[in-house]
């Protein structure tokens, strides 16, 4: 595995074949995808740190989901990859969706775990209001990981899995605090994607206990694409990856088998 830094983003690029573009969510960074790596290992991994997150420069603001579909979209071309199978989480699923409408000719597939359309209405207010508590510095951005600790992931999780609870709670933490906020409001401002107009087949993973990407609002989701299918995980939060890992493992490797 090596990091390139591509424009100010932090890229990890591990394998080789065809490639998978993996898109973190808000908090997240490149680890998002490290406990799925194995359903990956007969591909070219492409996992960047989002602008303002983790590793990667806040290269251009204020962000924004179509300011974020226009760098991955460069960083294809850059990169000389022709099309991608991309895989995402959160709000990298926001990304992932408008990417397929605006750039189809890069998007062969969609693997979207915890998926959204854009937040609801109803959320927006309090995404803006963790923007404004990120801008505060450290304290409250581990204010912010215990919430999202305690909110976002499974009874399951929290009693049986105190690891995955630490790994949340450190890619919060460690995120830069603009970075963050930005990415809040870019969340809070995001629209939907014109969901009928995604031709390449989609798979929709959302865990049971999701308050992000609820059952019935992924279910909803996937009577609007040409090709998808959705999959519930069993004692599971918003954090699929982590929480989940074999089985969005097994769940990932089988779908992009069927597209080989």
């Amino acid at each position: 595995m090596a990091t390139q830094i591509v424009e100010g983003l932090a890229v990890e690029i591990t394998g080789e074949g065809d490639a998978v573009l993996c898109i973190h969510g808000l908090g997240g960074s490149s680890n998002m995808w490290t406990p799925v790596a194995a359903a990956l290992h007969s591909f070219q991994r492409i996992a960047p740190d989002l602008p303002g997150s983790a590793r990667s420069e806040l290269t251009f603001a204020p962000l924004s989901i179509e300011g974020l579909v226009e760098v991955l979209a460069a960083l294809v071309r850059r990169l000389g990859l022709g099309s991608v199978h991309v895989v995402a989480h959160s709000l990298g699923t926001i990304v992932a969706q408008h990417l397929a409408v605006a750039k189809p000719e890069l998007v062969r597939s969609l693997a979207l775990f915890g998926p959204l359309v854009a937040p609801p209405e109803a959320g927006r207010p309090a995404i803006r209001a963790r923007a404004e508590l990120a801008r505060k510095g450290v304290v409250a951005m581990q204010e912010i990981a215990d919430a999202i600790v305690h909110g976002a992931t499974s009874k399951e999780t929290k009693t049986e899995r105190p690891a995955v609870l630490a790994a949340v709670r450190e890619l919060i933490m460690r995120q830069p605090s603009e970075g963050y906020a930005q990415s809040c409001e870019a969340l809070a401002a995001a629209q939907p994607a014109a969901l009928e107009r995604i031709a390449a087949p989609v798979l929709l993973v959302t865990g049971d206990q999701d308050g992000v990407a609820p059952v019935a609002s992924v279910e909803a989701m996937a009577t609007r694409l040409a090709d998808a299918s959705v999959v519930v995980l069993a004692g599971c939060g918003h954090w699929t990856t982590l929480e989940q890992p074999q089985r969005c493992a097994q769940e990932l490797e089988a779908f992009l088998a069927r597209l080989r």
